[in-house]
């Protein structure tokens, strides 16, 4: 899953749970850029997704992969800058109980639309 900084659904490549996620970056870019007219240039992406075939795969698309690591001195919970995004993208979506086991992309796609939808809503009447 790719989102916009406010956690909002850019790009969703589901694929079986035997594939490794360093292996779908590529479509996952791919899907990125043509959802976005090829706009996004840096990605934040957790560490999962090291190694060189990932940002190779990034690279081609015209994006940047940075990779969010954990400290070193890691003692606890530490809140990872920028990977509670799609963490908090992953908890909405399993809001919708359809989505609490399956992942589909069309059901995905609808509720994120509603989300999307429900904070407009908010954003104009508190403007208003």
């Amino acid at each position: 899953m790719a989102v916009d900084t406010l956690g909002h659904l850019l790009a969703l490549h589901v694929t079986p749970a035997n594939r490794d996620d360093r292996a779908e970056t590529g479509p996952l870019a791919e899907a990125l850029q043509q959802a976005t007219d090829g706009s996004v240039e840096l990605v934040w992406a957790d560490q999962g997704y090291t190694g060189s075939k990932p940002a190779k795969a990034a690279r081609e698309q015209g994006i940047t992969l940075e990779i969010i690591r954990l400290p070193q001195a890691k003692r606890g919970f530490v809140l990872l800058p920028r990977r509670w995004i799609v963490e908090r993208s992953f908890a909405w979506a399993t809001r919708c109980r359809r989505l609490v086991k399956d992942y589909e992309r069309c059901a995905s796609t609808l509720a994120f639309a509603g989300l999307m939808l429900k904070n407009a809503v908010n954003l104009l009447t508190e403007s208003a």
